[in-house]
């Protein structure tokens, strides 16, 4: 008898991305001929059954939702998972919760792996990879199988579904708002890579508030940091070099070590140098000083997520889909980084 195998086995044979094992087995133009043939032949030979995605569930509720989120150390992730858990259990569902890692082919893994019966729809958040891959072909086949997906935080616009996010522009531009009316007139940005959605969002809204008091966009004092887990000597970089009064960054780990940086070559915070944060952590509550923040309202956005995940999967009609999108608010809370 001969074993059964995964997509992600499939792919580590023929030394393919999972990607293209998925899309070769649903004869996507995509794909070569010739490509599209060898993973089928293979598929076949060795008894891969696909998931049928959903289908067991038309009538069958496993009262579970799953949950795929980047990353379980940063604290806004914790928090929305924090929410979405109080509203299944006043609902009587549960949770299951998988990590992506930042990984495209652990994101279609952990879809592949929960929809096969495991739950009835999905919370989830962009990984990185995707956002950079622009491929979300695993979203719409759960969708178009039916199973609910909604979205937060990191969200793409190709996908037809429910979505909560905050105003990732306006938030940032109220915050370097903030540090203009200070008195500050030389902000650095700290931030992600552009294909990070909210990292772009809040760039846009960094140059905006710039523009709009008719201050200079230097393109010195904006660092757009990829391998985060590495980002000291870039950022040590910036404090040393250039002549800032203060900083936007996008997360707390990059206002965190610009702090400990700024505060290594004797520069006073916040005398010298103003620090506003994304994400109102524990790491912004209890630092030396504490550090002004952005506050997403992640529990808000998890109980939301969670509510119009159950609202749809417990809806009994079957009219036209319309989706979604709620914006959740955000406020600045000022702390010791920030002189006001």
């Amino acid at each position: 008898m001969k074993r059964k195998v995964t997509l992600k086995q499939i792919a580590k044979e023929l030394d393919v991305s999972i990607s293209t094992v998925s899309k070769s087995l649903k004869n996507s133009p995509e794909i070569s001929e010739d490509t599209r043939l060898k993973v089928q032949a293979f598929a076949k030979l060795y008894n891969y059954k696909p998931n049928n995605i959903a289908l067991s569930l038309k009538n069958k509720k496993t009262k579970t939702i799953g949950i795929i989120i980047p990353e379980i150390v940063h604290h806004f992730f914790a928090t929305v998972i924090s929410g979405i858990e109080q509203v299944a259990n006043e609902q009587g569902y549960n949770v299951i919760v998988c990590l992506s890692d930042e990984s495209f082919d652990k994101e279609v893994i952990n879809l592949e792996m929960l929809a096969n019966g495991s739950t009835d729809g999905f919370i989830m958040s962009l990984s990185k990879e995707t956002q950079q891959k622009k491929d979300f072909h695993h979203l719409q086949e759960v969708i178009n199988q039916g199973m609910p997906i909604v979205m937060f935080d990191r969200v793409a616009n190709e996908i037809l579904a429910d979505k909560v996010i905050i105003d990732d522009l306006l938030a940032a531009y109220q915050a370097v708002n903030f540090l203009i009316e200070e008195g500050r007139k030389k902000i650095a940005l700290i931030t992600t890579v552009d294909y990070v959605s909210v990292g772009k969002l809040r760039t846009e809204g960094y140059i905006k508030a710039l523009k709009d008091h008719n201050l200079p966009i230097d393109e010195n004092i904006i660092l757009k940091i990829e391998d985060i887990d590495n980002c000291s000597d870039v950022i040590e970089k910036l404090i040393a070099e250039q002549k800032i009064d203060s900083v936007f960054a996008v997360n707390e780990l990059f206002a965190v070590v610009a702090i400990k940086e700024a505060l290594k070559k004797g520069i006073k915070i916040p005398e010298e140098l103003s620090v506003i944060a994304f994400t109102d952590g524990i790491i912004s509550k209890f630092s030396t000083p504490t550090i002004t923040t952005v506050s997403q309202n992640g529990v808000k956005m998890g109980r939301k997520a969670a509510e119009m995940l159950i609202e749809r999967l417990e809806a009994e009609d079957e009219e036209e889909e319309r989706y979604r999108t709620e914006v959740i608010e955000t406020n600045l809370i000022s702390r010791e980084s920030t002189q006001t």
